[in-house]
């Protein structure tokens, strides 16, 4: 994570929190969307942040380099490790899933984040990726939030869902499924929502990709 994102995040980790609260449609829309994926095992978190959203799977871990963050996480039962999703404080194969929510955007290096991942995971685990689309409703109006200097946003680089598949088959995982959400855009009122395999015109996406060869 870059050093002034993550400065941000710790800083203002109640406000990142808060949001969840103050828009429970909205959580729960996306909190469908990661439950529906069936993630089971033992489970890490990377950039797990305050655990609104992560710990809607069964995860045990949750790595973050905000120690604010992680006393939120801590809370809602996941264990917090002060780290750092490039470089892992793990043995490699101990994980039967990972999940990074929103997480690829503030990272320095994606590619290695999805690499380590790669190494922690038993062969035939699951990283699941929950993205918020460059191109979609949401992810175009936090783009335009960005250029206007938003607080989180503007330490953000959003990618679009082809992007991600790309990124996660170049470092040998096999994606398996997408759930996706939101189907309004943030200037229409927010209604409760079904995950669906379509992720044409949803803004809260959600990939599972099942570790294959070597990396």
């Amino acid at each position: 994570m870059e050093t002034l994102s993550f400065r941000v995040f710790n800083e203002h980790a109640e406000r990142y929190d808060r949001w969840y609260r103050e828009n429970p449609l909205i959580f729960e829309c996306e909190a469908k969307a990661i439950r529906s994926l069936n993630l089971a095992g033992r489970g890490l978190s990377i950039g797990v942040g305050t655990g609104v959203l992560d710990s809607q799977a069964p995860v045990e871990i949750g790595i973050d380099p905000s120690i604010n963050m992680l006393k939120f996480a801590s809370k809602r039962g996941v264990e917090p490790v002060q780290a750092v999703a490039e470089t892992l404080p793990f043995r490699s194969e101990v994980f039967d899933f990972v999940l990074m929510t929103a997480t690829l955007p503030f990272l320095d290096s994606p590619k290695e984040a999805v690499l380590e991942a790669w190494r922690v995971l038993h062969r035939g685990g699951f990283l699941a990726v929950c993205i918020i689309p460059r191109d979609s409703g949401w992810g175009r109006e936090y783009v335009r939030k960005a250029k206007g200097g938003h607080l989180f946003y503007s330490h953000a680089h959003f990618y679009t869902l082809a992007e991600v598949k790309d990124l996660l088959e170049n470092c040998s995982f096999k994606v398996m499924e997408v759930k996706a959400t939101l189907s309004y855009t943030p200037s229409e009122k927010p209604r409760l929502e079904e995950p669906s395999t379509d992720p044409t015109g949803r803004s809260f996406v959600c990939i599972k990709a099942v570790k294959i060869s070597s990396a």
